[in-house]
């Protein structure tokens, strides 16, 4: 099998796993290809002696991609897959690990499965967004969400929003998260909105600080479409894409929908969503306990 790699050039203390996963898979003869600004990482920082093929951007093929590091590695290997329809596994060298939720220690059993056939890929929608009169520098494309925020002032932001072409409200606030099911679980949670299961074909638009009370999250199908028109009394404001984020002048109108690809998560045949709620957030736990 050939494989791509990508994995977090900030864990200088977790290259240990790598040399063990490297390892694993030299037995199997895999092919290995690792992205350059890792390879980089781990022989010039890490003085590790590979022999791996190397490459750059998006020019890659493989039948499986390894993301090693936690949730933000997996974001970027994502967004860098794109529309090859390749599925990504996630070794989980992180924190809390929802996309990136294999263990370490598991690394060997799950290859084992892997040659094995013996597990499952699910798809994940990927939201898209464009900017009319202003075209945006990075990766339109994203997995967990889009978000628009405030930017250079203490002021808040108007998000003008609508569906369909339907006014929606206005958010008078710090910021407007919109995002898929797989990134309900992200930044969308940590402002109050709801945890929607992954394959649930819907949107939440949750608003970050708003000024009144009366406006709550909303969830929405995936297949409407999404207008926003923002005024700041800084004329700008950003828009963060998992993360990644630039400047976009007032005016500009954003226009987000559902991309027309999705992005296959590798899972392993025992994993449950529910049982990663429980495990991971200790969802529904009492601490009187």
């Amino acid at each position: 099998m050939k494989f791509a790699l990508f994995g977090n050039t900030y864990q200088a203390k977790k290259s240990v796993h790598i040399e063990r996963l490297l390892s694993i898979l030299q037995q199997r003869k895999a092919e290995v290809f690792i992205c350059d600004e890792f390879y980089d990482f781990l022989t010039k920082e890490q003085h590790m002696k590979l022999t791996a093929n190397t490459f750059s951007g998006d020019h890659f093929e493989a039948d499986m991609i390894f993301s090693i590091g936690g949730d933000g590695t997996f974001l970027k290997a994502a967004s860098r897959v794109g529309d090859k329809n390749i599925p990504i596994l996630g070794i989980n060298t992180g924190r809390l690990g929802f996309l990136a939720d294999v263990s370490p220690n598991d690394m060997e059993e799950t290859i084992e499965d892997i040659y094995n056939h013996n597990y499952k890929v699910e798809d994940r929608s990927v939201l898209q967004v464009t900017c009319q009169g202003q075209a945006l520098k990075g990766y339109p494309f994203g997995l967990n969400e889009i978000a628009i925020l405030k930017r250079d002032s203490s002021s808040m932001i108007a998000i003008h929003a609508a569906i369909n072409g339907a006014p929606l409200t206005t958010y008078q606030a710090d910021g407007l998260v919109i995002a898929t099911p797989t990134g309900s679980t992200a930044y969308s949670l940590s402002i109050g909105g709801p945890i929607i299961v992954p394959h649930s074909n819907t949107i939440a638009i949750t608003p970050v600080a708003p000024h009144s009370l009366n406006v709550r999250p909303i969830v929405i199908n995936d297949d409407w479409e999404i207008t926003l028109d923002v005024e700041s009394r800084s004329h700008n404001f950003l828009i963060a894409i998992d993360g990644r984020s630039e400047t976009c002048k007032e005016g500009t109108r954003l226009t987000i929908r559902k991309a027309p690809y999705q992005i296959k998560v590798v899972k392993r045949m025992n994993h449950v969503f529910f049982h990663t709620l429980r495990e991971k957030m200790m969802w529904g736990a009492d601490g009187r306990e």
